[in-house]
């Protein structure tokens, strides 16, 4: 993704050397970002699909594609050591668009309740300022609990599913059931890490202002970071 798992501390050798800035992280033509931009048109052509012609099962399918490859990108820079910083920004705000424009498309074509739909983007809204508040303060990163990840593939494949069982065909009843056991159960885990990332936080921002203090720098701008979905 658009974070390392793992941040050095800026003034270790090796932290110190990142934040001089390597000169490869200027670089904006990658094959990271390539991809990052490939799925950023997807989502263009996902609302197309679900209101131009209006086949919801193959805007589904791409959904679920764009959904199951959020990690490829950032797979790519790290391991063509292509990591850069219009990446970083990239394929965050590539993730929120994503999930903002499948879970209004999708409750406008009515294809899931609008509660669900709320909840959802409310969750995002909440995570999403919460990270941007903590950078700002210059909060130490923190580390992304398994329930977020656990909650994020629910809502990957809910979506998806409340996309393509709309309808009354009995074939697609299996995927609506299917559909709301992971969004039921990814919900209740979004939720849930949302409110167990408040004791994190408040500790990742102690230490960033205690380094502050000390004259240091804290580990990472943007602290928390989840794997985008449907729902990250």
């Amino acid at each position: 993704m658009a974070d390392p798992d793992v941040v050095p501390d800026a003034r270790s050798p090796q932290g110190a050397g990142e934040q001089a800035g390597p000169a490869g992280e200027d670089r904006v033509l990658t094959v990271a970002n390539v991809v990052t931009s490939v799925r950023l048109l997807g989502v263009g052509v996902f609302v197309w699909l679900l209101f131009g012609p209006g086949d919801q099962t193959a805007a589904a399918i791409l959904l679920a594609v764009l959904g199951t490859t959020d990690w490829v990108d950032g797979q790519l820079a790290r391991r063509l050591h292509q990591v850069s910083r219009i990446g970083k920004v990239l394929d965050p705000t590539v993730d929120r668009v994503l999930v903002g424009a499948a879970v209004i498309a999708i409750m406008a074509h009515g294809a899931v309740p609008l509660w669900f739909g709320l909840l959802t983007l409310a969750r995002e809204v909440v995570v999403s300022g919460t990270v941007v508040v903590l950078a700002a303060l210059g909060a130490r990163r923190i580390d992304v609990l398994w329930i977020g990840k656990a909650g994020t593939f629910g809502l990957m494949v809910a979506y998806p599913g409340f996309l393509i069982s709309h309808g009354a065909a009995g074939w697609q009843q299996p995927f609506h059931v299917a559909a709301w056991v992971a969004g039921g159960a990814g919900i209740v885990l979004a939720w849930a890490a949302a409110l167990a990332y408040v004791v994190p936080a408040r500790r990742a921002l102690a230490e960033g202002r205690a380094d502050r203090r000390r004259g240091g720098v804290p580990k990472a701008r943007g602290p928390l970071r989840e794997p985008g979905e449907v729902g990250g």
